[in-house]
């Protein structure tokens, strides 16, 4: 390789990283003293218009936009666990408008669509902001927007024209670090959120609105019929209509087993930072920030100033098989860590709290797929690839126009009509996988030039562009 990266050239001391992580827990902040209210398990049969199989994200919206639709529908949500304990209570809390992850993978992939998809992006950003206010859902919501920071010299270019464009100086006068060489500031493209809250809460408002959600009811099975019967260990389901929203789990449908691999990503949050300690950073408007490398970092203030820090790091489990092994990581943290401290050294001394991990569901197109089985009186969303906190609502009005039968707007749009490759199925998605992150960090590694793999990625629409 040609080069170190700035985390490389300004690795802070091994004592420094170890002293900061000692105390941590391996806990999800967001969840960590979330009171929960005891929800039943679903024992005996019963009959429902729409059930819905997951009860994170996708599947609350879903619920809470079926009965926004047609109040008089019966809707039950079957969980496995508990509501918002995967995926959508461990992620960053990044709200964005993009339905395409990112400006780049939507131009490459559906070039005549991509401004209707910005301006769908942005009032489903905006429907989620007034279903907050609506329902006064106590999640912490923030609309500071997101600031791309470039740490690289090639970084720099790619920033330039940009709108909302900082300078070296300008950059470090929102956000002090020594690493940040220019900047771009989208003010209105995201929001941050408390996730955890923000699932217990789509669970509060559903259940104001007249929904059934039970927990620790794992989907076993579906017969297919004129109405479906979703099967669990101890219940069924009668229903109408049918949404599946299991996500990075493995689908109930053959045809969608293939479809996501799961990657696990990383993530540390901070004690709260002083005064002081925030005095020396700035960070007065409060920005999501995110570096511009293939192997990026997200970054954010919380409600009480820790500062979450993740990414970087994403692993692909063996076989493809979720297990909370995958979860504790020591070297995963020991390198967000270090990152951390280059990116403020300035907050020498200050401790991580909590550390986790959570699995992403990944397509090969990088966002969300769609369709429908059973004659359609089911349908399906999976592949958000960690950019779902969003689109999982406009997921959900997809797969409720769907099973409505009636064509919109929404479903119109090729990206919702096309299906993605599929995943090759394993040791062939191991390899490639791996391959592939090989090719990223080379090329973070080479003023970002994509070598011949990812040249060849890029041909057959299966590279990524962070």
């Amino acid at each position: 390789m040609s080069s170190q990266t700035a985390f490389e050239r300004n690795r802070p001391a091994a004592s420094l990283v170890a002293d900061a992580l000692r105390d941590s827990r391996p806990a999800v902040f967001w969840l960590d003293g979330l009171e929960r209210p005891a929800r039943p398990t679903l024992t005996g049969g019963q009959r429902a218009d729409l059930v819905v199989v997951g009860g994170g994200y996708t599947g609350l919206w879903t619920a809470v936009r079926a009965k926004e639709r047609d109040p008089d529908r019966s809707v039950i949500v079957l969980e496995a666990h508990e509501v918002g304990w995967a995926a959508s209570g461990r992620n960053g809390g990044f709200c964005d408008a993009s339905l395409t992850h990112g400006e780049e993978n939507g131009r490459r992939r559906w070039p005549a669509e991509l401004d209707q998809l910005d301006r769908l992006g942005a009032d489903n950003l905006d429907g989620i902001e007034q279903t907050v206010q609506r329902y006064e859902m106590a999640v912490e919501f923030e609309r500071t927007g997101e600031l791309s920071v470039a740490v690289e010299p090639h970084q720099v270019e790619w920033l330039a024209g940009a709108d909302g464009f900082l300078d070296a100086e300008a950059v470090r006068a929102e956000v002090n670090s020594p690493t940040y060489l220019a900047g771009a500031w989208s003010r209105e493209g995201t929001a941050l959120l408390n996730p955890g809250r923000m699932a217990l809460e789509l669970a509060r408002v559903a259940e104001q609105l007249g929904v059934e959600i039970y927990e620790h009811s794992a989907v076993t099975g579906i017969e297919r019929g004129e109405r479906p019967t979703v099967r669990t260990e101890r219940g069924w389901v009668n229903a109408e209509r049918v949404a599946l929203a299991t996500n990075v789990f493995p689908s109930l449908l053959k045809r969608n087993r293939l479809m996501t691999v799961p990657v696990y990503d990383y993530a540390l949050v901070t004690e709260p930072l002083s005064q002081a300690q925030l005095a020396e950073i700035g960070w007065r408007d409060r920005q999501g920030l995110a570096d511009l490398a293939n192997q990026f970092h997200y970054y954010r203030l919380t409600a009480d100033n820790r500062i979450l820090f993740g990414g970087y790091d994403a692993i692909y489990p063996r076989g493809g098989r979720l297990d909370s092994a995958h979860e504790e990581r020591p070297a995963t943290f020991t390198r967000l860590g270090e990152h951390f401290f280059t990116t403020f050294p300035q907050l020498a001394g200050l401790g991580f709290s909590h550390r986790w991990a959570g699995a992403i569901d990944t397509s090969t197109q990088f966002c969300a797929f769609y369709g429908t089985a059973a004659g359609g009186h089911l349908a399906y969303a999976a592949g958000f690839t960690g950019l779902g906190v969003a689109a999982t609502r406009f997921a959900a009005d997809v797969m409720l126009d769907l099973l409505g039968g009636c064509p919109t707007e929404r479903t119109e749009l090729e990206m919702v009509r096309r299906r993605p490759l599929p995943f090759p199925p394993d040791p062939i998605a191991a390899l490639g996988i791996g391959a592939t992150k090989w090719a990223l960090d080379r090329a973070d590694h080479n003023q970002g030039k994509r070598n011949l793999l990812l040249k060849a990625l890029d041909a057959v629409g299966l590279g990524f562009d962070s």
